[in-house]
């Protein structure tokens, strides 16, 4: 190999779509799974040939060329993150540009990747969240992920290992939506309480508002199913006696982060989002270190006593606002180490707000 022509290793161990999916190094056929964000529930294989080089020009500085057709100087592995992760995140039919130049062999994409209807592929590149993120995960111990998604957007990008779990008191926002709505809480006191304190005791007073177990149950999955979230079943028992039934609900990752991305455009939720911009102090970690938050928290141990530690929200990004949802599932098992992840999870995200599009409301 020329002295000026030397193999480029963007991907060293670094994970292709969702959690699991491994990319090997430069030289190797990387092999994976990918989850592409309109169809979460299913995984497709996926065989990606990718042959990158980097090029010394003349003045010294690199050009490279990538599957999207991305063309341009590389300075700093920065440059590259944030050109690449743009075209990552949410644009469509990645890798069909019929425009992009092939002969110079720089970059070869399997046909399979190559095609229309797998769109919004995703793979790590130094300086990007994607691979910092990566970097944040492998000094862990424990399970964590997180969802990102334009509010009005349709595309999503999640991370990590962690992707399902109990919802815990982050389903006190949909619960008292649909509280508000059937006009039945009398008391604005209980309303603020359940969504800036966590309140339990509050959040019963609006479950029981709205009729039987059955009954809470349909009116809480409604708001669900107008947030966008198709999937998620609201219980109408207890399955633990010392835990609501609301909390005890499996709530997605990425459903939840979805849910977040149609929160501010729901009808009759402004009461809600405001008072999700006034969490109390105490619980103003993650999400909460970022001015202009709407965000409400939820944790709770299993039946081991190990606790989860979730977080969903929306943020202000420079040209609108993102839907986030967090949540880490400590080795330790301790509430702390939960919040302190979440926090580290929040630091790496306002490190890469440039590199995120946001959205608004239609």
């Amino acid at each position: 190999m020329a002295a000026d022509e030397t193999e480029w290793n963007p991907w060293p161990e670094s994970v292709i779509g969702d959690a699991g999916a491994r990319v090997g190094r430069v030289g190797t056929r990387p092999q994976g799974q990918v989850r592409w964000p309109d169809a979460a529930s299913t995984r497709y294989p996926l065989e990606l040939a990718i042959n990158m080089r980097q090029h010394m020009s003349a003045d010294g500085s690199r050009r490279i060329r990538n599957v999207f057709g991305f063309r341009g100087t590389v300075g700093s592995r920065k440059a590259v993150g944030t050109a690449i992760l743009a075209g990552l995140l949410l644009v469509t039919a990645c890798g069909t540009d019929s425009g992009a130049d092939t002969s110079a062999q720089s970059t070869s994409v399997t046909q399979a990747a190559a095609r229309t209807d797998q769109q919004n592929l995703s793979m790590t590149v130094p300086g990007t969240l994607a691979a910092d993120f990566a970097e944040l995960q492998t000094g862990l111990r424990g399970h964590i992920g997180m969802a990102i998604m334009p509010v009005g957007g349709d595309q999503m990008v999640t991370f990590g290992d962690w992707t399902t779990g109990p919802a815990w008191s982050t389903m006190k926002i949909p619960l008292t939506i649909a509280a508000l709505r059937a006009n039945s809480v009398s008391s604005s006191y209980t309303v603020s309480s359940a969504i800036t304190a966590s309140d339990n005791a509050a959040a019963d007073t609006l479950w029981q508002s709205l009729g039987t177990g059955q009954d809470a149950a349909k009116a809480v999955e409604a708001i669900l199913r107008q947030g966008g979230d198709t999937k998620t079943t609201v219980p109408a028992t207890r399955a633990r006696a010392e835990h609501s039934a609301f909390g005890q609900a499996d709530w997605a990752l990425s459903e939840q982060v979805r849910f977040a991305s149609r929160l501010p455009c729901l009808p009759q939720t402004e009461n809600v989002t405001n008072l999700m911009a006034q969490i109390t102090p105490s619980q103003r970690w993650g999400l909460g270190e970022f001015t202009g938050a709407e965000f409400k928290g939820g944790w709770g141990p299993d039946t081991s006593g190990d606790y989860l530690v979730r977080q969903f929200g929306v943020i202000p990004v420079p040209n609108g606002q993102l839907a986030v949802a967090f949540a880490a599932q400590p080795d330790s098992g301790t509430f702390s180490d939960g919040m302190a992840v979440l926090d580290k999870l929040a630091t790496l995200l306002s490190e890469h707000l440039n590199e995120l599009s946001g959205g608004a409301c239609e």
